[in-house]
């Protein structure tokens, strides 16, 4: 299997992340490769920019920040919360419209911040997709839609979401699974994500999606999370998703996505510093950044590295 990175500590490899790439251009040709891309996995929440333009379509009133919030695996950090509750109030919905099962925020220091305030039971608007499910209740109530069952795969929000995915990806999908935040999931493959953030990066449809995830990224993804990273490296916007998968889409030029078959976020961090990299991509900072960011720690000090082993052809 194709390697993404080794982990090496003092001149001894210790673990390596196996995976697949694939960059696309804006025609839909392959560029270059690595791995296996046509094995099938689901996006998780790689989808979210495919989800919130069905969401724009049916009547959703997102812009801007809450555009990138839509988009977003998010921490629950009061800003995220703010424009998820925005989102809700503006079609006169109250928090417990929320379908998202009740979580504790992702970002730590927030999580403690909310036990110390005396929040001791989690809730649905921390959820990192609440800002997804949000979108998803604003287009129902914009279409007349049932509000109260939009997460089911036959629903016909769900069912326009399942188009655009498919149109976005290039392929028919299969039956849904059911996501970690209880929407409708898809299969895809890594070729058929890098043809979607292709088009993300390129087509006039997804330009607000694009505009707010490449201005925004930390509401995107947390700080310092690769996705956030990527976004801000290039003229770029990025979205990981659950099990070690990420798309870039980098402006009229790439649609990229990286998968670690491991599921690990460190092998997707690899492989995109070894992509980028080929690809031309990094600077002399940004580079400095994502090697810093690979160092192995022992003892509060450096002792190692994970070092990018992409072989793109």
């Amino acid at each position: 299997m194709s390697l993404l990175g080794q982990v090496i500590r003092n001149g001894v490899v210790e673990a390596e992340h196996h995976g697949a790439i694939a960059v696309v251009d804006p025609d839909g040709n392959m560029v270059a490769s690595m791995g296996d891309i046509d094995r099938q996995f689901y996006g998780r929440s790689s989808l979210k920019p495919f989800q919130a333009r069905a969401s724009l379509d049916l009547g959703a009133r997102v812009t801007g920040p809450g555009l990138a919030v839509d988009c977003a695996s998010h921490g629950a950090l009061p800003i995220h919360v703010a424009y998820v509750r925005q989102m809700l109030e503006q079609v006169g919905l109250a928090e417990d419209a929320l379908q998202t099962p009740p979580a504790w925020p992702m970002a730590v220091g927030e999580a403690r911040r909310c036990v110390a305030a005396g929040m001791n039971e989690p809730r649905s608007i921390w959820h990192g997709c609440s800002g997804k499910h949000a979108a998803m209740l604003q287009a129902c109530v914009a279409s007349g839609f049932p509000v109260e069952t939009y997460l089911e795969p036959d629903h016909p929000l769900q069912a326009h979401m399942r188009t655009r995915i498919a149109e976005a990806l290039g392929h028919q999908l299969s039956e849904p699974a059911v996501d970690g935040c209880g929407a409708p999931v898809y299969e895809v493959s890594v070729r058929s994500m890098a043809a979607g953030f292709a088009r993300l990066g390129t087509h006039d449809d997804y330009a607000e999606i694009w505009t707010a995830m490449h201005r925004y990224p930390g509401l995107v993804g947390e700080n310092p999370r690769i996705d956030q990273l990527a976004a801000t490296m290039c003229e770029a916007a990025a979205k990981v998703g659950a099990e070690g998968i990420i798309g870039i889409a980098v402006r009229s030029r790439f649609g990229i996505a990286v998968k670690s078959w491991d599921g690990s976020t460190r092998g997707i961090e690899a492989g995109v510093f070894g992509t980028m990299e080929q690809l031309g991509l990094l600077n002399g900072l940004s580079r400095r950044l994502l090697r810093d960011r690979l160092a192995v720690f022992g003892g509060g000090s450096v002792q190692g590295h994970i070092e990018p082993t992409v072989e793109l052809v």
